[in-house]
């Protein structure tokens, strides 16, 4: 992520966080009457320095099956992302906000099942995030960094594709801004960040089908919070800037994406 506010790790199926300083207040799960309006100063317990260390560490554990259920990044990759690629050369993706690096592994996974060289690389500012992101098994081409968006820019590197996953909830006015456009100038084919709809019935949802699942991490009660903080598809259309396409992906997905001239063929609809 770009900018000072990018410090903690993630949220529920989500990747850094913004919430620290006079925002580090803890609340409690909102009732479904709140989502009338995004709620920007809602803070996930997660994102807290303070919190507890090892529900921390089970949620990171957690995320994958989250954001495999929620997230729809296999139908990313198949209609967006690997038309990018070639076999012919080594491609380059940048994860702006990793997290606990659940996404970049299943990029990576796929990537190498279709024969493709793909380096990603992981960034997050948040050291817990990057030291559990680090531990994992090591894949071929997966490296993480410790990092936000705009040291990259500032070194002059630049990415066949930049993605972010459940980033976009965290960011407002200066933040949001300050992430598109650290994407234009490091993604040279595409960039594609994914992040959740606010809804009623997707809040309803989320909270009675993780009720049973997750004891000892933070999932549940910080998931509801990102919904609280998330952009409908209207909201989200109105704040992309010229050249950013916002797409709704059905169920609960918003998209918002941003792709180079000529470089836009192979996209599947």
């Amino acid at each position: 992520m770009s900018g000072e506010a990018s410090t903690a790790p993630n949220k529920a199926g989500g990747r850094g966080s913004l919430a620290q300083g006079p925002m580090a207040r803890r609340l409690t799960p909102p009732r479904l009457r709140s989502l009338a309006e995004r709620d920007p100063a809602a803070v996930e317990e997660m994102d807290l320095p303070d919190c507890d260390p090892e529900k921390l560490r089970r949620t990171y554990a957690q995320f994958w099956l989250i954001n495999s259920v929620v997230s729809g990044w296999r139908r990313n990759y198949v209609r967006y992302l690997r038309p990018q690629f070639s076999s012919g050369r080594t491609n380059t993706l940048l994860d702006i906000g990793s997290g606990g690096g659940d996404v970049p592994r299943m990029l990576a996974r796929w990537a190498r099942r279709d024969g493709l060289r793909l380096e990603i690389t992981g960034i997050d500012p948040d050291a817990r995030a990057h030291e559990f992101a680090s531990s994992r098994p090591a894949l071929p081409g997966l490296s993480f960094r410790r990092a936000f968006s705009s040291e990259l820019v500032d070194e002059g590197r630049t990415y066949d594709v930049v993605i972010s996953n459940h980033v976009l909830h965290h960011l407002t006015g200066e933040q949001f801004s300050a992430l598109l456009t650290d994407s234009e100038q490091l993604g040279s084919r595409l960039s594609l960040h994914c992040d959740i709809e606010r809804s009623r019935w997707g809040y309803a949802l989320f909270s009675v089908g993780t009720l049973p699942f997750f004891p000892g991490s933070f999932i549940r009660q910080d998931g509801l919070t990102s919904i609280r903080r998330s952009y409908t598809a209207a909201e989200l259309a109105a704040a992309a800037p010229p050249g950013w396409q916002s797409l709704q992906q059905h169920p609960w997905q918003n998209l918002l994406m941003r792709t180079t001239p000529g470089y836009t063929s192979g996209i599947k609809g």
